[in-house]
């Protein structure tokens, strides 16, 4: 059997050890894929081929539409599970994505040889990891609620002082890194360091802004998610159906037909469901109550956006007014962005996995490849919507928690309590009984 000869028994004290080579395991430059797919060999691997069951090339596309159809079915069902159970699991999920991609994307850098030589390579990851959504996380807690935050005696200190303590903890993993430096592995090293950083600030960063959208209302979280959706299905009609011009070479499948076709679906299939989500506040009202699900509901004063305002026609030579909400308006900007920018960071993903010489970032979802796979036009969408929602959207009114941080740290405690004072005497006179404002002041 031609594999016997590259099989080799090295005697290391005293122990027999099997090692097999490989043309990628003697390549140091080309990093191994996740899951060991590179330079490993399993028990299986030893069998003849002639004893394995072969399957015909049918079958194994049958077994991969059918796969792929389950699970597809399976995250669809959990994501609406998730969505009309409560903006607290939604959070949830998209926690466990940023943790899985941040993983997916650290793996396909990793020489599981040298890691094993290096003790806290694997640890400096994570510990990285876990600073930056501690500082982040932090963010968005204590802008929405930081009047729960600062009116607490134990998480005061933590949210006046937390952008401090995010610095010291990553100073404290950057002088650990540092100190870990060994001879013969700097280039690992530092190609480890600079790869983390590049995932987390593709990733992690980019899904913080996707978590204060859904702050923000369930509708800045689910329209562009179901824009992208939208836009990757209809592409996939249109390349397929009257698809001829080749778009882009990392992905030879896109055609600029798909690609103009999906953008005029994605912009009505963007108006429809604009125009429904706008009717339900559990998706325009911003969250104001992490308990709450699609049965109990918000309440809030709607965002002008989602208030229909006229707009005359005169200016085209009729005598007629129409009333519009102007997020009619603003969905134009998203289901381009979805349809012509987003796209992109699907190209970035195929560039690089080429660039790894890998066809999934991994196989956290059978059939679908990796989380990262499903996930590479989502993230920069989600930063998109950020951004373009506090540029032209967002309305920025005094909030009770602005009051109290401002009180809090611009007030000395004698000030504090004349404004209390203040406060007490004004609600005295307008009526409000001084019991329930002593009992308030006593929770």
């Amino acid at each position: 059997m031609s594999m016997r000869r590259n099989v080799r028994f090295h005697h290391r004290n005293g122990e027999r050890r099997l090692s097999v080579s490989s043309d990628v395991s003697d390549v140091p430059s080309e990093p191994s894929s996740p899951g060991g797919r590179n330079g490993s060999v399993s028990k299986q691997s030893t069998i003849p081929e002639e004893e394995k069951p072969a399957l015909s090339e049918y079958e194994k596309k049958k077994q991969a539409f059918i796969t792929r159809t389950i699970w597809s079915f399976v995250m669809i069902a959990v994501f609406f599970i998730a969505l009309f159970a409560g903006h607290i699991y939604i959070i949830g999920i998209i926690t466990a994505v940023q943790i899985v991609s941040f993983k997916e994307v650290i793996a396909i850098a990793n020489i599981p040889s040298k890691e094993k030589n290096l003790r806290f390579t694997k640890s400096l990851n994570w510990y990285f990891l876990a600073t930056t959504m501690y500082f982040l996380y932090g963010e968005s807690v204590i802008y929405y609620f930081k009047h729960i935050l600062l009116v607490d005696k134990v998480l005061l200190p933590l949210a006046t002082h937390h952008r401090f303590i995010s610095f010291i903890l990553y100073v404290m993993g950057f002088v650990f890194f540092v100190g870990s430096l060994q001879k013969g592995h700097y280039r690992f090293q530092f190609t480890q360091f600079a790869w983390t950083h590049m995932a987390l600030y593709l990733i992690v960063v980019q899904a913080h802004f996707v978590m204060n959208n859904i702050f923000e209302g369930m509708i800045w979280f689910f329209l562009p998610a179901s824009l992208v959706i939208t836009n990757d299905i209809f592409a996939y009609v249109c390349g397929i159906t009257f698809g001829r011009t080749q778009l882009i070479q990392l992905s030879p499948k896109k055609t600029v037909e798909g690609f103009i076709g999906a953008w005029i679906c994605t912009i009505i299939f963007g108006y429809f469901m604009t125009n429904m989500l706008m009717r339900y506040k559990y998706f325009i009202c911003p969250v104001n109550d992490l308990g709450s699900n699609v049965l109990t509901g918000l309440e809030c004063v709607p965002n002008p956006v989602f208030t229909p305002h006229p707009y005359s026609l005169a200016c085209i030579g009729l005598d007629k007014t129409i009333y519009i909400e102007p997020m009619q308006f603003h969905i134009l900007s998203f289901a381009t962005f979805a349809s012509l920018i987003a796209p992109f960071g699907g190209f970035f993903a195929s560039g690089l996995k080429r660039s790894f010489k890998i066809k999934d970032f991994g196989e956290s979802i059978p059939g679908h490849g990796g989380i990262t796979d499903r996930m590479d036009c989502q993230f920069i969408m989600g930063f998109f919507s950020f951004m373009y929602y506090h540029s032209f959207i967002a309305v920025y009114n005094a909030t009770v928690g602005d009051i109290i941080e401002t009180a809090i740290n611009g007030l000395t405690v004698d000030q504090q309590l004349e404004v209390v004072r203040g406060l007490g005497k004004y609600l005295y006179n307008q009526g409000a009984a001084l019991e329930c404002l002593a009992a308030e002041l006593k929770r």
